[in-house]
């Protein structure tokens, strides 16, 4: 076996079948070869068992659950209870990896001092057939602050040092079933150093299925509660910290509002959020057509 350090990769599926041929064959192609995936069937009722046992690779490791996990961060909790490996990584089963990915990153971690490393993201917007970087000029180091301003860290793209899951009082947070990776990473990030893959290293299906597109409301809600929650935490609690997720809610019921409400309580909503680039995306979003809003939100 390769003297390299194991990542155990976590793939958590409930009727995935669609493409899950093309996910599992990334991580198989990946040019680092000491990998695991820990396969959590969530008691799919499609072909996605069937797929995942169709591999003849003794690293694919397939667990079916015994009851149905209604939130994602409860079936994710107990797929990481399976991961022997050093570091771990998460692949949705509609998503999948370019083969260097685990190669580039693996190496930054011999700073003792990073706990996460993510890499930038292709989007693929299958409707349009057309593939995008997702981002610029991505923050690494102590970026929590960062994070909270602008949260960038791709689902398909990110791997954790285990010690550093290990060093949490928790892991995934499994009131949230929108927002969990987002509270992960900020936890990881208040107490480790993040380091990066400025170019892309997954691609991001975005084919108008997605919960985190279609729950807007749901994500509006938790990120409520997640301010609540944080108000006693010696990091998170700062005004100037807590104020950015604020913002971030009141931007997200702003476009909600545009898209559900009359034009008079938008513009009161608009009126609320602090001058910004983002207040001109607001006032720009108020002048399009709502059919044209809700296909870009889905986007």
């Amino acid at each position: 076996m390769s003297s390299k350090p194991l990542v155990s990769v976590i793939m958590n599926c409930f009727n995935g079948e669609e493409y899950l041929h093309e996910s599992v064959s990334s991580v198989i192609k990946q040019t680092y070869k000491n990998w695991e995936i820990i396969f959590w069937d969530n008691l799919s009722t499609d072909k996605s068992a069937e797929i995942f046992k169709s591999f003849n690779d003794s690293r694919l490791k397939y667990y079916c659950a015994s009851s149905h996990a209604d939130i994602l961060y409860v079936a994710r909790n107990l797929a990481l209870n399976k991961a022997k490996g050093d570091f771990i990584a998460f692949l949705d089963v509609d998503d999948f990896w370019l083969p260097e990915k685990l190669e580039k990153q693996i190496p930054l971690f011999e700073n003792a001092e990073v706990g996460l490393v993510y890499g930038n993201i292709f989007r693929l917007l299958q409707k349009r057939n057309r593939k995008e970087i997702y981002k610029t000029n991505l923050p690494k180091g102590n970026i929590a602050n960062e994070l909270l301003n602008d949260y960038v860290i791709g689902s398909p793209s990110y791997v954790i040092r285990k010690k550093t899951l290990e060093s949490l009082e928790y892991l995934f947070d499994e009131n949230f079933h929108i927002i969990g990776d987002f509270d992960l990473n900020l936890r990881i990030a208040k107490k480790w150093k993040i380091d990066c893959i400025q170019s892309p290293v997954a691609t991001a299906r975005i084919h108008g299925k997605n919960e985190s597109l279609l729950k807007k409301e749901q994500e509006i809600d938790e990120l409520k509660i997640w301010c609540e929650k944080m108000k006693t935490d010696s990091f998170f609690s700062k005004k100037q910290r807590l104020d950015k997720i604020k913002q971030k809610i009141l931007y997200l019921q702003a476009i909600q509002a545009i898209i559900d409400e009359g034009y008079k309580k938008s513009i009161l909503m608009i009126a609320k959020y602090p001058l910004s680039f983002k207040k001109i995306k607001l006032i720009m979003a108020l002048l399009l057509p709502k059919f044209i809003l809700k296909k870009i939100q889905k986007y």
